[in-house]
């Protein structure tokens, strides 16, 4: 296997990137796996230089972002009712029936606060029309976006690559001047597909021809899911293979028109200037394409093929791959986070690399094999194989029948779904051949569909397995890299890597479940409640779920589910649901049918009373799957849990019918040796004032504080009882109840306590081994 020296920058660029995070181990371990493939010394020294740069670039490009951000959230206080003016930014995209636009704004008033120039705002709106490099006005409900930051699904770098620190719906939109640029025709151009999709196509398969023409997301649910777990969703994305078809074609049409020039064919070869012109269809195809990071990419690689075409150069594939990554990295200081930029060139790198080896197996195993399925076998098992590790990372399970189902649906896809919607998109002028593509493609995407849907509900037709850590990463990667290097005979290098992998697992595992320390984690969900209790024996609880009504945001699948994944958490002893409203519940909803739960602690207000269908299923479905669910009636008083004191405070013995759910919240104190923390749910002015009645069973290290810094919680007299060091504020930077309240913050402070506020840090942990405690953030 040949390793072009612009992989090794090029990796260890994107590497350097994803250290600008967090932990510095991606970018050594590239540069392990470049020493590792017997990169030259001049080599190393620029893949480190180039790592170094691109972490420091990654670095300021992260702490501008959170700068802008707090600037933004600042000036604006809480979500307002703003005009502005200003420049749309960035490709309009349409999901569920709305469009989405990245303002840059120019000037604005608001009802409250203010709004800087220069500050980048996405807006939801039903302006079709709009372009990039249009100016328009607006008015608009908008707030800070929320990051999202905690310790295992860290969502700050995403942001940052985005740049947009405020959001909203916009409830009024004008046209004031038109952009004239390329970008903008190219988004009338991106427009005007849309709306003739939308107008030809079943409503069945339109998401799925505007995923294949203009890289647009809006699929349902069930859907996206059947495309995942069957291993296909790569068809629907905007790829290598869609900038070569389009492109391609480009290159062959014009091609065939210079030759008709018998003066321009003697003088020169006609199929260079066709490669010269292809270089700009293949940066602009690509961002009519959506302008995804796998796209620009495969813009990249074609545009170096064509350039050396051009020149009368040999082109080589490999080189050109290793230029696309550094060009990504170069261009874009966060192009690592890109996860479809990462997957595009793993996919690749795994075709160049990999499946000329799958290939010469499978003859010596099956000559009689037609060839044609040898190469698909081959290509789709490597490139999945190299993909595999990222897609795990995001919890997703690897589908056994991937393989088949490529073998079947690939061809479809690939030689009829996509020429044919591609197609369908420019033969507007003439409608009836316009509409028979349309039935062409749409009947190639039922198809496709179909095999996805067929294949996703075999029962354990997907391996759900925990996402690799950092560390195992690093493993996998030098493991590979010795092997192909031929470092060691191949049977020890597996041997030694497998060992490894196994030692991570255990490490991880112990850091994750740590024994004789009490830890808790306050997740930053947003404007609800959130935390994960890691037991002294190794056991955990999870208390709330956060969740917000009417918002895409679902802390279950996007904080509680992965992290529990990455701690290796396929338990939880005891889920407790502090009371039934939706900020506390709806993340739970998604979340527990994911792990075992062994006792659901809730005070049955819910069921009493009635709080919806969500919760009414949430708790059944516990029940179904053989959770035990406990109310106050058994739970009040002292319980030993997991090397812990679990004390339930409150409402004991039952809840008072009828009253306020938050008056009603479950309080629990938990500890351990002589530290402990309190929670209290949203416990407001009546519920305090009942917990008074035994002030010595209030006092604690740590208080999570009631109903978000409600002023009509946290009074004087009961954080005198309960005398905490610290005060953890579970709010959001997008709520509209003005919390943490003031009056609230400043008891605190008179108190001499230290409040703790997850819209302003992230997550928040604590950890005590019962003497000595810490606060981690």
């Amino acid at each position: 296997m040949r390793i072009d020296s612009t992989w090794i920058i090029g990796g260890v660029a994107l590497a350097g990137q994803r250290a600008s995070s967090g932990s510095p181990t991606p970018l050594l371990a590239a540069l392990a796996v470049a020493w590792t493939l017997r990169a030259s010394r001049s080599q190393l020294a620029a893949a480190a230089l180039a790592g170094v740069l691109a972490w420091g670039g990654g670095k300021r490009a992260v702490g501008a972002f959170e700068a802008a951000h707090a600037r933004a959230r600042d000036a604006l206080g809480a979500p307002a009712r703003c005009e502005l003016r200003g420049a749309v930014a960035s490709s309009p995209t349409r999901r569920a029936g709305v469009m989405s636009l990245e303002v840059r704004v120019d000037a604005a008033s608001c009802d409250h606060g203010a709004i800087a120039a220069g500050t980048r705002a996405r807006v939801f709106s039903d302006a079709g029309w709009a372009a990039r490099g249009d100016e328009i006005e607006l008015v608009a409900d908008l707030a800070p976006v929320e990051l999202s930051r905690n310790p295992d699904v860290d969502g700050l770098p995403s942001r940052a690559r985005r740049g947009v620190t405020l959001s909203g719906r916009a409830l009024d939109a004008r046209l004031v001047a038109p952009g004239r640029g390329v970008t903008s025709w190219i988004d009338r151009a991106r427009a005007h597909v849309r709306a003739r999709i939308l107008a030809v196509y079943p409503a069945r398969t339109a998401p799925l021809a505007r995923a294949l023409v203009l890289g647009e997301e809006d699929l349902d649910q069930g859907e996206d899911e059947a495309w995942k777990l069957s291993g296909l969703s790569h068809l629907l994305a905007v790829s290598g293979s869609h900038l070569a078809v389009v492109v391609l074609t480009c290159f062959a049409a014009a091609t065939a028109a210079l030759r008709r020039s018998a003066a321009l064919a003697r003088r020169t070869d006609p199929s260079r200037w066709a490669a010269a012109a292809g270089v700009p269809i293949a940066f602009a195809y690509a961002d009519f394409a959506g302008a995804s990071g796998s796209a620009r990419r495969a813009a990249w690689l074609l545009a170096v093929v064509l350039l050396a075409r051009a020149l009368g150069r040999r082109p080589d594939a490999a080189r050109a791959l290793g230029l696309s990554l550094i060009a990504a990295a170069a261009l874009d200081p966060l192009a690592g986070f890109d996860v479809s930029l990462v997957l595009s060139a793993l996919a690749t790198l795994g075709l160049l690399v990999g499946a000329p080896s799958i290939a010469a197996w499978l003859l010596r195993v099956a000559p009689r094999a037609p060839e044609s399925a040898r190469i698909a076998v081959a290509a789709t098992g490597a490139a999945t194989a190299a993909c595999t590790p990222l897609l795990l990372c995001f919890g997703a399970p690897v589908p056994l029948g991937g393989v088949a189902a490529n073998l079947v649906a690939g061809p479809i896809g690939e030689l009829v779904a996509l020429p044919a919607s591609l197609a369908s998109a420019v033969a507007w002028p003439l409608g009836a051949l316009e509409r028979g593509l349309a039935l062409l493609a749409s009947g190639a995407l039922l198809a496709t569909s179909g095999v996805a849907h067929a294949v996703s509900s075999v029962p354990h037709g997907a391996l759900a397995l925990p996402p690799p850590s950092v560390a195992q990463l690093s493993v996998a990667a030098l493991g590979v890299a010795a092997a192909a290097a031929r470092r060691a005979p191949a049977s020890v290098v597996a041997a030694c890597t497998v060992a490894a992998l196994l030692l991570a697992e255990i490490a991880g595992t112990r850091a994750a479940a740590p024994r004789g320390l009490l830890r808790v984690t306050f997740f930053d969900v947003g404007q609800g409640d959130a935390a994960l209790v890691d037991l002294p024996d190794g056991s955990a609880m999870l208390i709330d779920g956060g969740g917000q009504v009417g918002s895409t945001f679902d802390p279950g699948r996007a904080v509680l589910t992965p992290t529990l994944r990455a701690r290796r958490r396929g338990e939880l002893d005891v889920v407790v649901l502090s009371h039934p409203h939706p900020d506390h519940f709806l993340g739970l909803a998604s979340t527990l049918p994911q792990v075992r739960v062994r006792e659901l602690w809730d005070t049955g207000q819910g069921e009493r009373e009635g709080a919806g269908e969500t919760y009414a299923a949430l708790v059944d479905g516990a029940r179904r799957r053989g959770a035990r669910v406990r109310r106050p009636d058994s739970l009040c008083g002292a319980h030993q849990l997991g090397g812990a004191v679990v004390e339930v405070l409150a409402p004991c013995p039952e809840i008072t019918p009828f009253a306020n759910a938050n008056d009603n919240s479950l309080v629990l104190r938990v500890s351990l040796g002589r530290r402990r923390v309190l929670f209290v749910g949203d416990a407001e002015a009546e519920e305090e004032r009942a917990l008074l009645a035994r002030p010595a069973t209030l006092r604690a290290d740590v208080l999570k504080v009631g109903h978000h810094g409600s002023r009509t919680s946290t009074s004087p007299a009961f954080l005198a009882a309960v005398s905490p060091t610290w005060a953890v504020l579970s709010t959001g930077v997008r709520n509209r109840f003005g919390h943490p309240h003031p009056t609230t913050l400043s008891t605190l402070g008179r108190a001499g306590v230290q409040a703790l506020r997850t819209d302003r840090g992230g997550a928040i942990t604590w950890e005590t081994d019962g003497d000595e405690q810490r606060i981690l953030r």
